[in-house]
């Protein structure tokens, strides 16, 4: 389900209002190859940046990108566009059309964080969050998939136990543009007895449950075979007809053993004892709260990627944290999350297995020197900001020998 390659890119048109955004991106950035030119595959990425340490780590994600990429044989050119709150202060909206038609004709797309205190108050249309669904609707992105890995360097790190922490790697299939954040009806109004409500629906179609149950299979397939689907079909009608699906399409998969959680109990034996997952696979709410969850087993959520696939089209890739406005400027994000997104973009956007694989590498071998942010610095180690982290990941993927292409 690897979102689908285009390779006649044209140029988007950007307007006056977004030449200074734009200035230092706007034109293609062609990365210098390290390998023989005429085996060397060309991408378009579309860089959105957004609010709060987003251009930081973004702009680390890019580096390492491009680095990787020129030892593999693969150029990439570079679009920045704005987004969020960033799109809020530039032109009134939180995702310009300009913005929308750059992704949708890039190769793939590579997210930093959305929102901030600053446009908390803004009216719900107005908000930072509603461009972030909106591209997501516009790409038809439906199939989130959020790794959780407790690396052997973190284990200590991790708020559990290293017996329950050490081993745990795990896959959740979150479904992303259906249920109650897409659900209609919804709203506040008042009702028959003068007093105000709040309303949304949980809603999913058979055809919805059915192709991200497919994506959870082929997962789980590639995976360790495992896969448990989560809901909570003793409560909500939705969850029945999830449950039933998943079940009638596990016969296709006969390699695949399928288990099924409510949510609630999901939630606990997360904490309890984490290995016992391989991947999971659950509606868009459920699959926000427990990917969540699970970053903390790993030790920071600032370590998590992303990535969100369509049927075709350009996947989306993202860390899963927030735009962390409070230590937004202060070379104190972790980039790790969007450096290993930048990995997922490779291997499930682009399909460049070898460059996916020499950034995760790179991150490892970073780790193992003792390198650390503040959110998963512990004695002994090396306390670096956002900047050293990133260079120190670079001269790892630097310093290992080109694999052949």
């Amino acid at each position: 389900m690897a979102a689908a390659l285009q390779t006649n890119i044209r140029p988007v048109k950007v307007p006056a209002t977004f030449r200074a955004f734009t200035k230092q991106s706007s034109a293609p950035f062609r990365v210098r190859c390290a390998v023989a030119s005429p085996g060397t595959k060309r991408y378009n990425i579309t860089l959105l940046p957004g609010d709060g340490i987003g251009p930081e780590v973004v702009s680390i994600a890019k580096n390492v990108l491009q680095q990787a990429g020129s030892l593999e044989g693969v150029e990439f050119s570079f679009r920045e566009m704005p987004i969020g709150g960033a799109a809020l202060d530039l032109v009134g909206v939180p995702l310009p059309e300009e913005t929308i038609s750059a992704a949708k004709e890039s190769d793939a797309v590579l997210l930093g964080a959305i929102g901030g205190y600053k446009w908390d108050n803004n009216e719900k249309h107005l908000r930072p969050e509603k461009g972030l669904l909106q591209l997501r609707a516009g790409l038809k992105v439906f199939a989130n998939l959020r790794p959780a890995t407790v690396l052997p360097q973190l284990v200590d790190a991790s708020t559990l136990k290293r017996e329950v922490a050490e081993g745990v790697d795990l896959m959740v299939v979150r479904e992303l543009t259906g249920g109650i954040y897409f659900g209609e009806p919804r709203g506040i109004k008042i009702n028959e007895n003068g007093e105000e409500v709040g309303f949304n629906t949980e809603v999913y179609g058979a055809h919805e449950i059915d192709r991200i149950a497919r994506v959870a299979f082929e997962t789980a397939r590639k995976r360790r075979g495992k896969l448990c689907s989560v809901d909570k079909a003793n409560v909500l009608e939705a969850s029945v007809l999830w449950r039933k699906r998943v079940t009638a399409l596990a016969a296709e998969y006969p390699d695949v053993e399928l288990s099924h959680m409510y949510v609630d109990n999901a939630a606990m034996q997360l904490v309890r004892d984490p290995k016992q997952f391989d991947t999971i696979v659950t509606n868009n709410i459920f699959g926000d709260i427990l990917s969540d969850e699970a970053s903390m087993i790993t030790g920071s959520i600032g370590m998590l990627p992303s990535a969100s696939l369509s049927d075709s089209g350009p996947g989306l890739f993202e860390p899963i944290h927030g735009s962390a406005p409070d230590i937004a400027g202060q070379d104190k994000a972790n980039p790790l999350a969007t450096i290993l997104s930048a990995a997922m973009l490779l291997r499930y956007g682009l399909g460049e297995e070898k460059a996916a694989k020499r950034i995760e590498d790179a991150v490892l071998v970073a780790l193992n020197k003792g390198f650390r942010t503040g959110d998963i610095y512990s004695a002994g180690n090396k306390l670096v900001g956002c900047k050293e982290m990133g260079e120190e990941v670079l001269k790892s993927v630097d310093s290992q020998v080109p694999a052949s292409v």
